[in-house]
């Protein structure tokens, strides 16, 4: 399938809160309330249109167990976003931001796009971290932030595509040299407006999960 650009993504974040459920309901539209933790790192696709091209989404889906965070690591080189994860109904997963922020810094290129997640927003009743302090924390680390479900799919396609399409933005202002690949993206054959651009179905999404 052509496409006119292609990103990487990596997803991180404390285990459990949300992480592999967010990728499933962006590449399958449909959410597992039981889900096996992800063992290093999992994998899925999915196309998507910013600005009448067809880009494809290569979501890196990383374990968030401290055992692992060594496999993670490898896999900041070369994203071009990511996607920072908490549970707003368990405190902990937000203090611990700051610890995968400084993670993703270290080993991530200085222009990867962050996108902060607030998962799990379907149970405000029970929440522990209130929305005025996930955008605060976003604004003073320079993080887009939304809060999302994965269960009933609220924001999870806004977030997946407002990533792509700030990294679509510095693409345009130069911010990165395309013919180096080592910045998450890679320039297609497929960068013709048309047909090909709105094939940004579940259809796409091909062989997108491991189970």
């Amino acid at each position: 399938m052509s496409y006119a650009y292609l990103f990487k993504y990596i997803i991180i974040g404390d285990t459990g809160v949300g992480k592999s459920c967010l990728l499933l309901q962006f590449t399958d539209k449909r959410f597992q309330p039981v889900h096996d933790l992800t063992i290093g790192v999992e994998f899925g696709a999915r196309m998507i249109t910013i600005d009448n091209k067809p880009i494809k989404l290569q979501i890196w889906d990383t374990a968030g167990q401290e055992s692992f965070r060594s496999i993670t690591r490898s896999y900041y080189r070369g994203a071009a976003g990511a996607l920072l994860v908490y549970d707003i109904t368990r405190r902990e997963t937000f203090n611990h931001l700051a610890s995968w922020l400084e993670d993703a810094r270290q080993h991530a290129n200085a222009n990867m796009t962050i996108m902060l997640i607030g998962n799990k927003c379907d149970l405000a009743h029970r929440r522990a971290v209130s929305t005025e302090e996930g955008e605060q924390f976003a604004k003073e680390h320079g993080l887009i932030f939304m809060e999302a479900s994965a269960k009933t799919a609220q924001n999870v396609e806004e977030a997946f595509i407002k990533t792509a399409a700030t990294i679509y933005k510095k693409i345009q202002d130069g911010v990165f040299d395309v013919s180096n690949e080592s910045y998450g993206i890679k320039v297609g054959y497929g960068g013709i407006p048309g047909p090909s651009g709105n094939r940004d179905g579940p259809s796409a999404a091909g062989g997108a999960c491991c189970s």
